[in-house]
């Protein structure tokens, strides 16, 4: 196997809105990272990947970009920019930035200039369409809840956003739109950025002809057959590595929604044509219920479990994992497939970080993971500030789909929002965010859970993280190890192995509250303990875990 840099480092993604505050203006900001690099340096992470600083005007966080080349008023300047990547490369931490080019912002100037006329030369920059007896060109729904069209009255015609209405979709068939990308893809590189982490790139590409989707559940079509993995979007990567991406040495990871194992092989092939990795989400699915992702409904660790193998199974020796439990579009894992109790927050997180960190691909650390921040305690719909819940509450609230008692229950359980409230610092006002009024409420546990308390600590959930991307620098089986899943029926133990010539490793998470037993293969008995999230136990032919229990011994 092929060894790269990107394969042996760990990834730690920061959400700048949420992350550090310098100027009191209640929102994090670029010299608020800077000022956290030595933070970061400490937990031992190789990698930033900055969620989206680009001017924008701020619809969805960001993800609507209106100029690629400039930075956000509210994050700082340029020079703040290059000031933090030259701190950050003086750490020998690299800076991955995220890429957002299935769609512009409305306000971005090729999109202002597409609106017109029909003979503008940037109207093809676009998807436009016309109307179909006086209705939308088709049925499909926004995955932000409503129509995916907009009438534009000025030419009489509706434009496709599969997102927020103000986040257009570009119209990657134009060669001219591509030129535009790749070029300033390039600009970026060449001020010495380490990589891309791709906003759905796997939706770049839509089916000729925009068919009706299956309505199910809701009013709208799912556009996601038409969208997702469509039919040139291996030939625009390939072309996007050919005049970007094989130019410099970079990290590439492409967020590819409805990917299949066959389609990531494309996408992140050792060939090296297109990225070096995908994200995929089927485990982030699972536990979806009747209305789609909004449900409380719990993972079943079969189904996990399950999943996971297939995924580290089918891409070893052909293409490259990405592993991750949590992102700025997903809740707080210490809340969703953990326990966040007074009693069990710290064992479930670390059991949880063993669990993903044992495996192979690359593995990503959300900003407050490493604290074991949790889920928040949302009071009603007025606290929120991510479009999709909000949408998603008043759609299905107001058709009498959901109660109001549940939807809230859902959102407090699902919300993106929970991932985006402020890191917590220390147990001063605002858990040390913001010196102003944060944009987002703070978590109130950030008293019992903040870096400050964390980093002192040599038991708490950061220390076990540091310790584990430590393991990962050290020991070339975690990264490049063969996986083989044990127990695939056990709905309580999730328990494999990781073999590279003659060293072995066996991974054991209890995922209950219970105390579970366990049969220790004959091989380990009475073998080193290389990390473990209670007092080390001898490893016996018969082991008992206690609640949330996790170890990894080598043999």
């Amino acid at each position: 196997m092929e060894k790269k840099w990107w394969k042996e480092s760990v990834v730690y993604q920061i959400y700048p809105r949420s992350f550090k505050d310098s100027n009191g203006d209640g929102i994090g900001d670029i010299n608020g990272i800077t000022e956290k690099l030595d933070y970061l340096k400490e937990l031992g992470i190789d990698v930033i990947w900055l969620s989206p600083v680009y001017q924008s005007p701020n619809d969805d966080n960001g993800y609507d970009i209106s100029d690629y080349q400039a930075i956000m008023e509210e994050f700082g300047t340029m020079e703040d920019f290059d000031r933090m990547l030259a701190e950050a490369h003086k750490r020998g931490i690299r800076i991955v930035m995220d890429l957002v080019v299935n769609h512009t912002s409305d306000e971005h100037a090729w999109f202002v200039e597409s609106k017109k006329s029909r003979e503008n030369p940037y109207r093809d920059y676009y998807i436009w369409r016309e109307g179909k007896d006086g209705k939308e060109p088709n049925n499909w729904g926004s995955v932000f809840n409503g129509s995916a069209w907009v009438y534009d009255e000025t030419t009489d015609m509706y434009y496709l956003h599969l997102f927020s209405k103000k986040q257009p979709d570009l119209n990657w068939d134009n060669p001219k739109v591509r030129e535009e990308v790749f070029s300033m893809m390039n600009w970026w590189c060449e001020k010495g950025i380490d990589g891309f982490r791709m906003d759905v790139i796997s939706m770049i590409s839509k089916v000729e002809g925009l068919p009706d989707g299956k309505v199910q559940g809701g009013l709208y079509g799912d556009a996601s057959p038409y969208v997702q993995n469509g039919p040139h979007v291996h030939e625009y990567l390939q072309e996007m590595n050919k005049e970007v991406l094989s130019k410099y040495d970079l990290l590439t990871v492409g967020e590819c929604a409805g990917v299949t194992i066959e389609e990531a092989k494309k996408y992140a092939s050792n060939k090296g044509t297109e990225l070096g990795m995908v994200f995929q989400f089927e485990h982030m699915d699972l536990d979806q219920g009747e209305f789609s992702k909004w449900s409380d409904k719990k993972v079943k660790l079969t189904a996990l479990k399950e999943n996971l193998t297939k995924w580290q199974n089918e891409l070893e020796g052909k293409a490259w994992n990405s592993l991750f439990w949590c992102n700025h579009d997903q809740p707080r894992v210490v809340s969703r497939f953990g326990n966040d109790s007074k009693e069990y927050r710290e064992v479930s997180a670390k059991m949880l970080a063993t669990c993903l960190h044992l495996m192979q691909g690359t593995p990503y650390v959300y900003q407050g993971e490493e604290l074991g921040m949790t889920n928040v305690p949302f009071a009603s719909v007025d606290e929120f500030k991510d479009i999709e819940s909000i949408n998603a509450y008043h759609e299905y609230v107001e058709s009498g789909l959901i109660s109001k008692e549940d939807m809230m229950r859902y959102l407090c359980y699902k919300s993106r929002d929970n991932a985006r409230t402020p890191m917590q610092w220390n147990d001063q006002k605002n858990a040390g965010f913001t010196t102003g009024t944060p944009w987002i409420k703070v978590n109130p546990n950030y008293v019992e859970i903040n870096a400050e308390e964390e980093v002192k600590r040599a038991d708490s959930v950061f220390s076990y993280y540091k310790k584990l991307i430590a393991l990962r620098h050290q020991e070339e089986v975690i990264v490049y190890g063969h996986y083989e899943l044990l127990l695939p029926e056990s709905e309580e133990l999730y328990v494999y192995t990781r073999e590279l010539n003659e060293e072995k490793l066996l991974v054991i998470c209890n995922f209950t509250d219970k105390e579970v037993s366990y049969a220790v293969p004959d091989e380990f008995v009475g073998k080193e303990i290389l990390i473990s999230n209670y007092e080390e136990q001898e490893i016996k032919q018969e082991l008992s875990l206690k609640p949330y229990e996790a170890i990894v011994v080598r043999r």
